[in-house]
């Protein structure tokens, strides 16, 4: 009798050893989740380090912060956050999420680092940026400080568009594109302001909404353009598709 219990009693201990293995191996795999979950940490209202100066630098430069850079996450900071998200569409919460971290073109821990890095500076020259500064302040000099944003997301969306030249000079030099060509607008010195929009563009910003139009209604006198459906007005300009 003992040599037939031993081999069911041994039988019996490896079951019981398996059923522990695969229960702990379960409790590890959705562990693992929440584990990553922490790790996928956002700034907010009292957050300190590297990611509030980036999120603080970078806002400064592009004229939503006016505070010091501190790296910390205060009062001016969470307004400033609140007046990007409400610039791009994003809930005005303050809160520096996945969503308005991927706007402003920082990483994110929600994303590996091809996705994270969506802005488009590292596929232009800074001769590309000096053009497109150049035609932002002759176009939209002037203009709410969005606006030249927009104006230069218009350039940009027009290089990504089948339709128009595929690089910046292309679209800005093209006949009869702007009237800041034709007029002489473009040789005027480059306003500060129209830098920090260039790089905002650049950065992946688009306050137009996926134009690739614009216009002035009190001013233009093309009957064509004024069909072009109107996607959103930013000052005294209309942006179209």
């Amino acid at each position: 009798m003992r040599s037939k219990c031993i081999p069911v009693l041994k039988t019996g201990i490896i079951a019981a050893l398996n059923l522990c293995l695969i229960a702990f191996a379960c409790f590890s795999a959705q562990a693992a989740p929440a584990e990553n979950g922490a790790q996928q940490t956002i700034s907010q209202y009292g957050s300190k380090g590297q990611e509030v100066t980036k999120i603080q630098q970078r806002l400064k430069a592009w004229g939503y912060y006016d505070g010091p850079i501190t790296g910390n996450y205060g009062y001016q900071t969470t307004e400033a956050v609140k007046y990007f998200q409400r610039t791009h569409g994003l809930n005005p919460d303050g809160v520096a999420n996945a969503a308005t971290l991927a706007k402003i073109g920082l990483p994110t821990g929600t994303s590996d680092s091809s996705s994270a890095n969506s802005s488009n500076s590292g596929n232009f020259s800074d001769s590309d940026y000096q053009l497109l500064a150049r035609i932002i302040s002759a176009e939209a000099r002037g203009e709410p400080y969005t606006g030249q944003v927009a104006v230069g997301a218009v350039v940009l969306n027009r290089v990504e568009h089948p339709s128009f030249p595929d690089s910046i000079a292309g679209v800005v030099y093209q006949p009869g594109a702007f009237t800041a060509i034709t007029d002489g607008q473009i040789n005027e010195p480059i306003s500060e302001s129209a830098y920090r929009a260039a790089k905002e563009a650049l950065n992946g910003s688009d306050p137009s909404g996926g134009a690739i139009y614009y216009f002035n209604p009190d001013k233009t006198s093309n009957k064509w353009m004024r069909t072009r459906p109107v996607i959103t007005r930013i000052g005294a300009h209309l942006f179209c598709s």
